[in-house]
C-alpha cells in the first residue's frame, strides 16, 4: 500500500516526528506508526485529517491504494471467505448431529464416541470462526470497504451506520457460535461422563 510511504513522506517535509503528527489527528504514536508500517489503515475520518494537515486531497493520498482495497475486498467476500462459511456451517450442524446421537443411542461405547466427535466438530467449528476473523483483520476490509464507499460519493453520516449495521451483524453471529459452543461443549461433558460412569458399573473400565 502506497499511503504509509505517502504518510512518511508528508510528515517528514513539515519536520514531525510520528508524536507530533498523532497529536495533531489525535491517535497515538503507536497507531502512526502502524500506519507507516501498514500493520492498519486509517479509516474515513483520519483521511480527511490527514488531508487538511498535508494540503492535498484525499485521492492523491491513497492514489495507488485503491484498486489493492477493491482486489481484497473481493478476496474477502469471494471464494476463500465463502469456503469458511460453508464449512463453519458443516461443522456446526455435524456436531449437533453428534450431539443428539450420542444422547439418544443405547450403546455405551457408541453414545461416548459420538460424545467424543461432538467435541472435535465443535473445536473445529471455533477455529473454522476465529480464521475468518483472523482473515478480515489482516485485511483491514471494513476500513477498504469505508474508504471506497467514500471515495464514491456516500456520506460520513452513510458510512457510519453501514459500519454500524456490520458491526452489530458479527457480534450477532459470534454470540449464536458462542451459544452453540456453550450448548455443545456442556453437553459433550455430561455425555462423556454419563458413559465413562456407566461403563465402569457395568466393568467395562477397572
Amino acid at each position: 500500500m502506497e499511503l504509509s510511504n505517502r504518510i512518511k513522506e508528508l510528515r517528514t517535509e513539515k519536520g514531525w516526528s510520528q508524536e507530533v503528527l498523532a497529536q495533531h489527528v489525535y491517535v497515538s504514536r503507536q497507531t502512526i506508526s502502524n500506519w507507516e508500517t501498514e500493520r492498519s489503515y486509517p479509516d474515513v475520518h483520519s483521511l480527511l485529517i490527514l488531508s487538511d494537515l498535508f494540503g492535498v486531497s484525499i485521492d492523491e493520498l491513497i492514489k495507488g491504494d485503491v484498486d489493492t482495497m477493491k482486489e481484497k475486498i473481493t478476496k474477502n467476500d469471494g471464494k476463500e471467505m465463502k469456503k469458511l462459511y460453508n464449512l463453519a456451517g458443516i461443522e456446526t450442524l455435524a456436531g449437533l448431529a453428534s450431539a443428539v446421537l450420542a444422547s439418544v443411542l443405547d450403546i455405551e461405547a457408541l453414545r461416548l464416541l459420538f460424545a467424543v466427535l461432538t467435541g472435535m466438530f465443535l473445536t473445529a467449528d471455533f477455529t473454522t470462526f476465529h480464521k475468518m476473523g483472523q482473515m478480515q483483520a489482516e485485511h483491514d476490509v471494513q476500513t477498504y470497504r469505508e474508504v471506497i464507499a467514500f471515495m464514491n460519493g456516500e456520506t460520513l453520516d452513510e458510512i457510519e451506520k453501514a459500519a454500524e449495521f456490520e458491526k452489530r451483524k458479527v457480534l450477532k453471529k459470534k454470540r449464536i457460535v458462542a451459544l452453540f459452543l456453550v450448548l455443545g461443549i456442556g453437553l459433550t461433558i455430561e455425555i462423556i461422563v454419563f458413559s465413562v460412569l456407566l461403563l465402569i458399573n457395568r466393568g467395562y473400565i477397572i
